[in-house]
């Protein structure tokens, strides 16, 4: 997904762990910490996904000793034991995320091969600033209180790009990002479904269940046919919905609700990247003069 907006570079002075639910049953656990001793040997049942944010830090997995700092991103197959511990100065700051293998194998719909365990990943580390900037922006944004529809859509198209990346057997990553068969059809049926469902969208999970695809094939699709993935095109229909409840006299406040934002800021957020102008500059120009209370 393009790189838009910043990822706090903020350092955690405790421990913090966080688990969010994904819908259809999965969770997802989410680390952000700074480490200064070693960890003792240890497996996951899970992923897990990390990348250092400072510091150096160093792995021994699978009879060697590996690398990560920033730019890097961690990829760790479930049952593997390993350890981790700062490689150079006192400590190394981390975010790490922990899912299933079931949420990775979407990825696997381009034509790689997997397992029950899920995708396999010959590299527990791989140099790929982009996919590393990508995780630290969605664990950073699963840690707050998100959009439920953006926030599985970042998480499917990050771990499914990891997938298409660096998964074995290596794809092609200079090929072109194909249209599925459908996309057209695929594309008006889920903009019609968030439409009608403006203020209680429906999961990921479910619009690529109704389309017979996966959530990431499902995303690949919608993006080469309309430009953006869903909940950006759910946004910027809420914008306009909101923008017409505005002409018509609503508050900012009253028209973010209707529309099916959050909460005013939500609104304020995407109508300025929308509209240029915050709701109530907006309001005011159209509806110029004193308002009653």
């Amino acid at each position: 997904m393009p790189q838009t907006g910043r990822v706090s570079s903020q350092q955690p002075a405790r421990p913090e762990w966080r688990r969010v639910s994904l819908g259809q049953g999965h969770v997802l656990d989410l680390l952000h910490a700074r480490v200064v001793q070693s960890f003792a040997p240890h497996v996951h049942e899970a992923f897990a996904l990390g990348a250092c944010t400072d510091g150096l830090e160093v792995i021994s997995y699978r009879g060697g000793l590996h690398y990560s700092g920033p730019g890097s991103v961690v990829i760790l197959e479930p049952g593997e034991p390993h350890t981790g511990a700062p490689a150079v100065g006192p400590d190394f700051v981390y975010r790490v995320m922990y899912p299933d293998p079931e949420l990775l194998a979407d990825g696997l719909a381009d034509g790689l091969t997997g397992s029950l365990a899920g995708p396999r990943f010959p590299e527990p580390v791989v140099m790929d600033p982009e996919l590393a900037w990508g995780l630290r922006r969605v664990h950073a944004g699963l840690s707050r209180d998100p959009e439920p529809l953006e926030a599985e859509s970042r998480l499917s198209w990050l771990l499914g790009e990891l997938v298409r990346r660096h998964a074995s057997p290596a794809p092609d990553l200079d090929g072109p990002v194909g249209r599925l068969p459908g996309a057209s059809r695929v594309a008006r049926q889920v903009m019609t479904r968030l439409a009608d469902q403006l203020t209680c969208p429906p999961a990921l999970a479910d619009l690529a269940a109704e389309a017979g695809l996966s959530r990431y094939q499902l995303l690949r699709s919608f993006r080469a046919e309309v430009g953006m993935p869903p909940y950006a095109w759910l946004a910027q229909h809420r914008v306009a919905r909101a923008r017409l409840l505005l002409d018509r006299g609503h508050r900012p406040a009253e028209a973010a609700t209707l529309a099916g934002f959050a909460d005013q800021a939500h609104l304020t957020r995407w109508f300025r990247r929308v509209v240029g102008v915050t709701p109530g500059t907006y309001a005011a120009s159209v509806h110029p003069g004193p308002r009653p209370a």
